[in-house]
């Protein structure tokens, strides 16, 4: 017996993570067309608006059609869109009112296994509703290519570090009306810095350099490469950093929710 108590559980085992999982797809059944509604239909209000409305002025950017630009471009919106706002708010709200999280934690599951799980469902939405910008662009003449198929990895892989980073925002807040300050000051830079609407090669120098440690340009960037121009060698030091980008959110994320949910 002896023995027993003193074995060491492993770290994120998959039935803790699978049993997260599985709590997370059937609870989204309840909900999915509110989510999906607006996770994407902003993303596509953006292509239409600036795809049509910016490209009735300016016919092509960088050499390419506006409507393919902007279409391949505001994939990184909807990934930002359905990562890290749905994991801010949904995180909140989780464990400061509904106190979903201590009910989860009573089981055998502890909060790395809790985060990662979180993290992975969220991704896998993001990967999903990340590709209705580009399906909608094909429709008004976005050309199909063998690379299309690799954005929803893409999306999955931008969508785990920002939702690792809306987790940590969460786990830090004291107040929901903190995000205000982390949609102004953090999420809306970032997002006109992507180069979803005009290429960074325009914007003055810091504004350029500030882009290149952007995980939404790096986002962008693949997708283009993805569809527009064939991916190259560089392009998987953009996927290293996203893979980065998402261990280090995991972690803080992780950290944040110990110090919230562990006395």
């Amino acid at each position: 017996m002896a023995a027993v108590r003193t074995a060491k559980i492993g770290r994120l085992e998959r039935p803790a993570i699978t049993g997260v999982l599985v709590r997370e797809i059937v609870n989204f059944s309840s909900y999915w067309r509110a989510a999906t509604f607006s996770s994407t239909v902003e993303p596509t209000i953006y292509l239409l608006a600036f795809g049509f409305g910016f490209g009735s002025l300016v016919s092509t950017i960088n050499g390419v059609p506006t409507v393919e630009w902007i279409g391949t471009g505001t994939v990184a919106t909807a990934v930002l869109f359905s990562s890290a706002f749905a994991a801010m708010f949904g995180t909140f709200v989780k464990y400061q009112f509904q106190r979903t999280y201590d009910a989860i934690l009573a089981a055998p599951v502890d909060t790395e296994e809790l985060v990662t799980a979180e993290s992975l469902w969220i991704a896998c939405r993001a990967g999903v509703y990340g590709c209705v910008p580009m399906i909608v662009a094909v429709f008004f003449g976005l050309n199909l290519a063998w690379g299309m198929l690799t954005v929803p990895f893409i999306g999955f892989l931008t969508g785990l570090g920002w939702a690792n980073f809306g987790i940590m925002t969460a786990g830090y807040a004291k107040a929901i009306e903190n995000f205000n300050y982390i949609v102004s000051a953090v999420l809306t830079p970032l997002f006109l810095l992507a180069g979803t609407f005009f290429p960074i090669s325009g914007l003055p120098r810091w504004a350029q350099i500030l882009a290149a440690f952007n995980p939404l340009h790096q986002c962008v960037e693949l997708v283009r490469a993805a569809v527009l121009y064939g991916f190259e060698w560089n392009d998987l030091l953009r996927v290293g950093y996203l893979i980065l980008f998402a261990l280090f959110m995991w972690r803080m994320a992780i950290h944040a929710m110990e110090r919230k949910l562990i006395d």
